[in-house]
């Protein structure tokens, strides 16, 4: 077989492939690859047979090889940004494509790969002009069609719904492009036909769970007591599923439901006894509940060993008042994960209590706490507020937040068109360079300012709006980002200090530490509060009136900010 040639061992594995023995025909194309490193087909095969077999991360660096034999070729340079794309790494599958695009911008493939590529990079304007160029050169792209829908959906475009309706002519039968038409009705007020959508797709299919987390939404947002036994009912129908059970375990703790959702948990253990993942939400759900003794005895005999058992054991120990166990838990996390956000906030509330200075040097410096003027809060609150309330009129309380009543907007604010929501965002970020140049220096050992000097965006953006009665944010951290925020809009008239402060630093409920913040912000209109994502915030209720904030993470590395 040594004598054969790429074309030869390239129909060989295919022929394997359609023998239906898809690791034959890697092995294949891996001894191929052996004789011929450098051939530029055989590596591209083996980045479509990865592909085909649902590993776009294990792809790329084939189609990457491929093009690097064969630096001109489009349909490579094609590949390796549709499989980053799939990996989730949208900013590297653009800058693939950026030299390609004279000659790309006629070939439609070239045009959708490109437009996915913008919507995975966090631009939606430019996924929305690649997708419109790509419609332009074939009216009925499926791709670029569903693909535009849901851009127009994400962006709050007047004519999504349409979009959406016009991706279902060419594609009826595409799943998401039904739910994305409930969204859109559900945006638009018919939440009747929406539910009703939502209802026929849980039915069609029980498994996907995109459709089982719409329909909870629907559900709560109407006040149905029982608002996810739809979740029970798709776990009976697909018994072999286990990812229907941890989704509806997430669901239910998402709204402080932790005893329910550690019966879920204790159910789904049962039934899936090689699944140890089970065991530990079980123990994580039950402890939050506050029967401690059930989590301990789980722990003890829990075979799951990694950062994901340590981190959450950490908040077992923490709340036995166990300090140095959950120290060295955490020690063990961070050797693992050495930045992780939940880790690092654990960890200053564990010296805190332990009264260890490092937790001054964590949180407690000058600067990394501040409450800042809005750069032209003057001219670009007032259009921003009144947008926002529109907003706010025809959205939910979202599941699985911090949010305890109230309403939260709806997808990512500042991919929106609205131009008075791009005036806001490009205040926030001129008032963030502020925070930044405040800050203490930078130190390559501390969770935040090893970033002070690098580039800056935004990951997520949301507006909140809270009423007087009760309705606040419990207290919660934001693992993806290294900064948090609050950038108050509007304030209850006549609030007394204390109603609706944010508290900073004040550890999560369920953890039952007698701990107080580290500071308390009082809210002022046209201001930003910024602070480390390590620190656990939460606000106050307030009696009367209304409080309305926008809100972000502040990530790290240079691309959109969104």
């Amino acid at each position: 077989m040594s004598a054969a040639t790429p074309r030869q061992w390239h129909e060989r594995a295919m022929a394997a492939e359609r023998g239906g023995d898809a690791a034959g025909a890697a092995a294949l194309i891996g001894q191929a690859l052996a004789v011929f490193p450098g051939d530029a087909d055989l590596l591209n095969s083996a980045g479509n047979l990865a592909m085909r077999r649902g590993r776009p991360q294990d792809a790329a660096p084939y189609f990457a090889a491929a093009l690097q034999a064969r630096p001109g070729a489009l349909d490579f340079a094609l590949n390796l940004a549709i499989a980053l794309t799939g990996a989730g790494r949208g900013e590297e599958a653009v800058k693939v494509l950026a030299p390609f695009q004279a000659t790309g911008a006629r070939a439609p493939r070239y045009c959708s790969a490109r437009a996915a590529a913008e919507r995975a990079a966090g631009n939606p304007g430019g996924a929305a002009r690649w997708y419109d160029a790509c419609l332009a050169l074939d009216p009925l792209h499926l791709r670029a069609l569903h693909g535009r829908a849901r851009t127009a959906l994400e962006r709050g475009e007047p004519g999504a719904l349409a979009r959406v309706d016009a991706a279902l002519a060419a594609n009826p039968g595409e799943a998401d492009l039904w739910l994305a038409r409930a969204q859109a009705l559900d945006v638009a007020g018919d939440t009747a036909a929406a539910r009703d959508i939502a209802l026929q797709l849980v039915e069609q299919a029980p498994q996907w769970l995109e459709g089982l987390r719409f329909l909870a939404q629907l559900r709560h947002a109407a006040g149905e007591r029982d608002w996810a036994s739809h979740y029970g009912e798709a776990a009976r129908r697909v018994p072999s599923d286990p990812a229907i059970p941890v989704d509806h375990v997430a669901t239910l703790a998402g709204l402080d439901l932790a005893a329910e959702a550690a019966e879920v948990a204790a159910e789904a253990k049962a039934r899936f006894p090689g699944a140890p993942q089970f065991a530990l939400l079980e123990a994580v759900n039950g402890g939050a509940a506050g029967d401690d003794d059930r989590a301990e005895r789980i722990f003890a005999g829990l075979s799951l060993e990694g950062a994901d058992r340590w981190l959450q054991e950490a908040r077992h120990r923490l709340r036995r008042h166990e300090v140095g166990q959950a120290l060295a838990l955490l020690d063990l996390v961070l050797d693992e994960r050495p930045w992780d956000i939940g880790g690092w906030a654990l960890r200053g509330i564990a010296w805190r209590l332990a009264g260890d200075a490092r937790a001054e040097w964590l949180h407690g410096q000058g600067g990394l706490v501040a409450l800042l003027p809005l750069a032209d809060a003057q001219s670009v609150l007032a259009p921003a507020i009144a947008r926002l309330h529109e907003l706010h009129d025809a959205s939910p309380m979202p599941l699985g937040q911090s949010l305890r009543g109230g309403t939260q907007t709806r997808g990512i604010l500042f991919d929106r068109m609205e131009p008075e929501f791009a005036a806001l965002h490009r205040a926030i970020r001129e008032t963030l360079e502020l925070y930044r140049a405040q800050l203490p220096p930078a130190d390559a050992a501390h969770p935040l300012l090893r970033h002070r000097d690098a580039p800056w965006r935004l990951h997520g953006s949301w507006s909140v709006r809270l009423l007087g009665g009760g309705d606040h944010h419990t207290a919660h951290i934001h693992p993806q980002g290294i900064v948090s925020s609050a950038c108050y809009l509007v304030l209850p008239e006549g609030r007394a200090d204390g109603d609706g402060a944010l508290e900073v630093g004040r550890p999560a409920p369920d953890l039952r530490l007698d701990l107080g913040p580290v500071e308390v912000i009082e809210p002022r209109e046209g201001h930003l509060a910024l602070f480390p994502s390590t620190l656990y915030h939460g606000t106050t209720p307030f009696g009367s009136g209304t409080r309305m904030t926008v809100a972000f993470d502040v990530v790290t590395g240079v691309g959109p900010s969104r």
